[in-house]
């Protein structure tokens, strides 16, 4: 079992034991992942600073997953963006020019919930639909322990950056995070 200094008051237990408390495709994903936790929280605490203050963990120690979209050719272009809590991800610089579109934004809550399965302010890099790029911030990637979200608003995943760093079609990205 992991010792997660990062988990403040929470009680962390292998995420693979307690699959209720994520979203079913993080469920599905996390078979192929070890190392991970998961802690069950309160869902009205979900969003970053108020977490943090609740359960005692590092504001720097967590980090978000937003869903970016773009247009090129009429095609509409998705990707994940994970940078650290402190930091925001740079849409219209970065990423704008790794899925080559012209603009770049946040997509629509109701487009992101349904395409990943998750819920809104709990959307995490584990999980989400293939083909997606997933691009990790490198001081996400370099991070020994985070804290991120499940899938559900419920719960918290703690991971480490580079396991982050090895999901499927993950690609670290200097200065993703400004």
């Amino acid at each position: 079992m992991t010792t997660w200094n990062i988990a403040g008051t929470l009680t962390v237990v292998p995420a693979h034991t307690r699959t209720e408390l994520l979203a079913e495709p993080v469920a599905e994903a996390l078979v192929a992942l070890e190392g991970v936790g998961v802690a069950e929280i309160d869902p009205g605490l979900a969003d970053t600073a108020a977490f943090c203050e609740a359960y005692g963990s590092p504001l720097e120690a967590s980090a978000n997953c937003v869903v970016v979209a773009g247009k090129r050719a009429g095609e509409v272009r998705f990707a994940a963006a994970i940078v650290l809590a402190t930091t925001r991800a740079d849409v219209n610089g970065v990423i704008k020019r790794r899925l080559d579109v012209r603009k770049a934004s946040f997509a629509p809550m109701d487009e992101a919930v349904s395409l990943t399965g998750m819920e809104y302010g709990g959307i995490t890099p584990v999980g989400l639909p293939a083909g997606w790029p997933i691009l990790v911030d490198a001081a996400v990637a370099a991070a020994p322990e985070l804290v991120i979200g499940s899938g559900i608003r419920g719960s918290k995943l703690l991971v480490s950056g580079a396991t982050l760093a090895a999901l499927p079609n993950a690609e670290v990205v200097e200065g993703l995070g400004r």
